[in-house]
């Protein structure tokens, strides 16, 4: 009973401490400070915890569509995931070096991941990280589906193939006026 009570002592203590400590300012929270290795270890076992027990999407028949592919990359262009990721032959956009944790190389990350966890971060966003939940953004689940195809082949994918799979499709061109309007018929009198 006594160790009960040496034990439930110590957790109140801790835990005032705990308070003090987070409540009281001492923890900075400056995207300057780096975490504390426990801090940083318990974030990232909580993310893969809540990825892991969330992902159960199963991915589409297509997935490995060369059109499904190419479609991904060009979602992947469009809303903007190089700025924070970077791309073959694509650097990330300077801003992303102050997001605080790192915004992860994907070609380093995707082989461990499934394509149920990688289509479950990108549709719903990992808070505190800068990763936005694309489904918010209005992005449809065909859509996200398409980068995770992409995705799963990015570490193969050139900068040459990225480059053409990326480029905008060319503007209709206006309408070339026609030649001088032939001239209304001369009245007859």
């Amino acid at each position: 009973m006594r160790i009960l009570a040496v034990v439930g002592g110590l957790a109140i203590i801790v835990g005032i401490g705990a308070a003090i400590f987070f409540f009281g300012g001492f923890y900075s929270v400056a995207g300057t400070a780096e975490d504390p290795a426990i801090v940083r270890w318990a974030l990232t076992q909580v993310r893969m915890a809540s990825i892991n027990r969330n992902a159960h999407d199963q991915p589409p028949v297509s997935i490995n569509d060369p059109a499904s592919v190419q479609a991904g990359a060009n979602a992947f262009a469009a809303h903007g995931c190089t700025n924070c990721h970077g791309g073959p032959g694509v650097n990330w956009a300077k801003f992303s070096e102050g997001l605080h944790p790192d915004p992860p190389d994907l070609k380093e990350v995707v082989d461990h991941r499934s394509p149920a966890q990688l289509f479950w971060v990108v549709r719903n966003g990992i808070n505190m990280t800068g990763m936005p939940s694309f489904a918010l953004a209005g992005a449809k689940d065909n859509e996200i589906w398409s980068i995770v195809a992409f995705l799963k082949k990015l570490p193969g994918v050139s900068e040459a193939d990225y480059k053409a799979w990326t480029v905008p499709p060319p503007a209709l061109a206006a309408p070339t006026p026609s030649a001088a309007a032939p001239a209304p018929p001369a009245e007859i009198k």
